[in-house]
């Protein structure tokens, strides 16, 4: 099944094209990395996907929905949860708490009336309900976040000694490296169909991006659907389906890794131009 398809996105900043008619699908169970140059496009891409952007022009089909230009809380309710290339968390709050925020979409009695906020004269009432029921607190919202509280759980467990220890710790007392992984836990938290992540690598040393690596391969190997962002080319490699490679914001490659490896436009967009040997 097509868990993602995108048509033909076009998005201009000033005159400027960021992003060029791209398309290309995700498949269920698939891992599919978009890399490319600094400046190619690759990040534009996935805030389209993700709602964080409006496209100029094309479509976005994600599990057969027209989803083009839904906002990035419409799309978590619909199953797509994603990170960012800059980490965020929630700084005061402690990690388990973090993580329990990625859980909002799944939220039903705590969030009364949800779908009315899509409504402009009905919001105030879908907002006056989950401020009702914050302060009265009833039992079905205790049961609802008992159950959540067990998923938090079981993300932090997958991270293991690196966030289980640190579960009721503030976030802003986190390495670097653990606040991205605390970022991972919270997207993974709602159980997505489809988890977009932006080089969740960056600023990591060497032994923590094969830690992370790792997790992301028994991931996949769950059948969890990733399209991923990353500049760390070993990475993308060993973890993907497929590679969609961007320059300039169109795309010029897409292929097995092996295939995009060793495509000449590939090797021409990192390396520049090859210049005519020199005959002495």
């Amino acid at each position: 099944m097509t868990v993602l398809e995108v048509q033909g996105l076009r998005r201009s900043f000033a005159g400027l094209r960021a992003v060029d008619g791209v398309s290309f699908g995700v498949e269920q169970g698939e891992v599919v990395s978009v890399i490319g140059p600094n400046g190619s496009g690759k990040t534009t891409a996935l805030n389209l996907v993700s709602g964080v952007l409006r496209p100029d022009e094309g479509r976005v089909l994600f599990q057969g929905r027209d989803v083009t230009g839904l906002r990035p809380e419409r799309l978590a309710e619909a199953g797509l949860s994603r990170t960012f290339q800059n980490g965020r968390v929630f700084g005061n709050l402690s990690v388990a708490e973090n993580v329990l925020i990625g859980l909002t979409p799944t939220l039903r009695a705590a969030r009364p009336l949800a779908r009315w906020r899509d409504i402009p004269v009905l919001r105030w009432v879908s907002l006056l309900a989950e401020t009702a029921v914050a302060l009265v607190d009833p039992p079905s919202v205790r049961r609802e976040l008992a159950e959540r509280e067990a998923e938090v759980e079981s993300q932090l467990d997958r991270f293991g000694d690196r966030l289980r220890p640190r579960a009721e710790a503030a976030a802003h007392t986190l390495s670097y490296a653990n606040r991205r992984r605390t970022e991972i836990a919270r997207a993974l938290a709602s159980g997505p169909a489809l988890l977009v992540l932006d080089e969740p690598t960056a600023g990591m040393n060497p032994v923590e991006t094969a830690e992370v690596l790792e997790q992301l391969l028994a991931l996949k190997a769950a059948g969890q659907t990733i399209l991923l962002v990353e500049h760390k080319i070993d990475l993308v490699m060993r973890l993907s389906d497929r590679v969609l490679v961007l320059d300039a914001g169109t795309v010029i490659a897409s292929g097995s890794p092996d295939e995009v490896r060793n495509d000449p436009r590939v090797i021409e967009a990192y390396l520049g131009k090859r210049r005519p040997a020199v005959r002495p």
